[in-house]
């Protein structure tokens, strides 16, 4: 399975996993020159979520969460202002990760909401 189409598959549980817990999905794979905004959703309090998926099969690399480091994180930023500015939005925000776990085949998904500022 390629990297793009296992990336794929676990935007695609996370978004499930998010529907399922009252978040309404405003996009996916949101481009732009800074980066991919990986999901866009409404909690149910309707908070707007930035939501990065980071998929692993194994954790002999470290965690997923570790892998969205400060730079990584920046240009998540700089992304959603983007997405804001253009959406022409002026509210509350939060970036949150969502860990998905592929064990022999089923997905499981860690959500760690606001997981950095």
């Amino acid at each position: 399975m390629s990297t793009r189409s296992a990336g794929n598959r676990g935007e695609a549980a996370v978004a499930d996993y998010l529907r399922k817990r009252g978040y309404r999905l405003l996009a996916g794979q949101w481009r732009c020159r800074f980066g991919e905004i990986d999901l866009i959703a409404r909690d149910g309090q309707g908070l707007l979520c930035f939501v990065e998926v980071k998929l692993r099969s194994n954790l002999q690399m470290g965690l997923p969460r570790e892998y969205v480091d400060g730079r990584k994180q920046a240009r998540l930023r700089t992304a959603a202002a983007l997405y804001m500015s253009v959406k022409d939005l002026d509210e509350p925000a939060r970036f949150d990760v969502a860990e998905v776990y592929d064990e022999n085949g089923a997905l499981r998904v860690e959500y760690l909401e606001n997981a950095f500022e």
